[in-house]
């Protein structure tokens, strides 16, 4: 009696549910079309009505396959009994749910968190450019490294020059002779490589305040409110104007400049003549001027690696921005906004739930009632409608014999009297017999024959 009570009980909250599975469903069919017609209307190209018309097509036969899809699976997994058979509805139900996450729910994800996944996309391109923007300034700047050394050099020609002039502190004889000049002349060379150095840091710094400015106008478009499409293509502009900003940053690096002067101080080196009034002075003087070549030759090679070693670093690659849709965004950022999508996956999977707890409840209802003698599964309905049927067949069948019986009755009485006739005997008791008048008259019928029709109606 408890399986049994257990078995209705759990056929009736089936039956019970029914309304509300059925809405349940029709409710999540729905969300899903709206989801996705919110998706696919940021794919689509054309006028405003054609994009809209398309996106309310699509969308509506979304919704439609999903609930017609899960309404079969609701009304015959349950029901199967085999394995085999079961096992494949649930194969032809994981095809179905892959195929609905591929029409839909990436859609879905996209409406929930498009926006933010295009966002996202412009803050990560923010970085990249600001990144590319430290970098290429600091490869700019790096050949302002070189300016103290160059600086330090050209005050030691001077002071070399000043102290030849002023005592004779490298000849033994004080005058402006032709190692002064050699002296002052590099000096010079090297201040010009100086003052060219110095000019390149301050068009870096204006190109680099650019740059900022640059980004700090990106940065203000990816927090902004409002739609993120707009915003995007400003961000568009600002990148192709700092993109620029970064290649002039490139393109403004002294280091080549340097690398070429360091040549030129060697190898455009040019000794005067000794000028010396007596043989010994002039000695001395090519003696120093040999010694300023190869202390020059010396200084050359230094900056020469130094600029080759600033040449030497990886310049920065161009980068360039690329526009994403939201659909795209939520794609490439999947790892990001997992949240959206196991929502925008749920909307659509969320039957397959309901599809098992059927088959669950049905497997039940299976069970417990194989474990019930057969009079115990009969209903107060189904027993009312067996007696009707019970009493019907057996008046039905007591018609039939007696309709039988008379028939009997009439073939043995219209055989007797044809046997009498012929032999011309008296009629017996329960015969028919004529009169000259055309009366007919039954005789009382005799005890044989009595027995006879008895037995025939038995």
């Amino acid at each position: 009696m408890l399986d049994t009570n257990n078995a209705s009980k759990i056929k009736s909250g089936i039956q019970g549910l029914e309304v509300v599975t059925r809405f349940a469903l029709a409710i999540l069919a729905l969300a899903s079309g709206v989801y996705t017609y919110l998706g696919v209307r940021s794919l689509l190209d054309g006028s405003a009505t054609q994009v809209f018309l398309a996106a309310v097509v699509y969308s509506t036969a979304v919704s439609v396959g999903i609930y017609a899809f899960w309404t079969y699976l609701m009304k015959f997994v349950p029901l199967m009994q085999d394995g085999t058979r079961r096992l494949a509805l649930f194969g032809t139900m994981a095809i179905g749910s892959v195929m609905i996450i591929a029409m839909s729910s990436w859609l879905n994800a996209a409406a929930l968190a498009g926006s933010a996944a295009t966002e996202q996309h412009l803050a990560q391109t923010l970085e990249g450019y600001a990144s590319d923007l430290e970098k290429a300034n600091a490869n700019a700047l790096s050949a302002q490294s070189l300016l103290p050394d160059v600086q330090r050099a050209s005050e030691r020609f001077k002071r070399l020059a000043a102290e030849e002039e002023t005592s004779g502190a490298l000849t033994g004889t004080s005058g402006s002779g032709s190692v002064v000049q050699l002296l002052r002349q590099m000096g010079a060379q090297l201040d010009e490589l100086a003052e060219t150095i110095s000019a390149s840091r301050q068009e870096t710094a204006q190109l680099f305040d650019e740059g900022r400015g640059h980004l700090g106008k990106m940065r203000s478009l990816v927090s902004a409110p409002g739609a993120v499409q707009p915003r995007a293509d400003e961000f568009s502009s600002e990148a192709v104007a700092l993109a620029g900003v970064i290649a002039a940053l490139q393109e403004t690096s002294i280091a080549p400049s340097v690398r070429r002067a360091s040549e030129d101080l060697s190898l455009g080196f040019i000794a005067p003549i000794a000028d010396g009034s007596t043989r010994d002075l002039a000695t001395r003087q090519n003696t120093v001027i040999d010694t300023v070549k190869a202390s020059v030759s010396a200084q050359s090679q230094a900056l020469a690696a130094a600029a080759d070693q600033i040449l030497a670093e990886p310049t920065v690659p161009a980068r360039r921005f690329v526009p994403l849709s939201s659909a795209e965004a939520v794609l490439i950022y999947a790892s990001d906004f997992a949240p959206s999508w196991a929502g925008a996956i749920s909307i659509d999977i969320l039957p397959a739930i309901l599809v098992l707890i059927l088959s669950v409840a049905h497997s039940a209802i299976r069970e417990d009632t194989a474990l019930l003698e057969p009079a115990e599964r009969i209903s107060a309905a189904e027993m009312i409608r067996a007696v009707s049927m019970y009493q019907e067949m057996t008046s039905r069948e007591k018609r039939l014999l007696e309709e039988r019986a008379g028939s009997v009755d009439n073939d043995d009485n219209r055989s007797d009297t044809e046997a009498q006739s012929s032999d011309g005997d008296e009629p017996e008791d329960g015969d028919t017999v004529m009169t000259g008048s055309g009366t007919t008259l039954l005789r009382p019928v005799a005890g044989s024959q009595r027995d006879r029709i008895e037995k025939s109606r038995k």
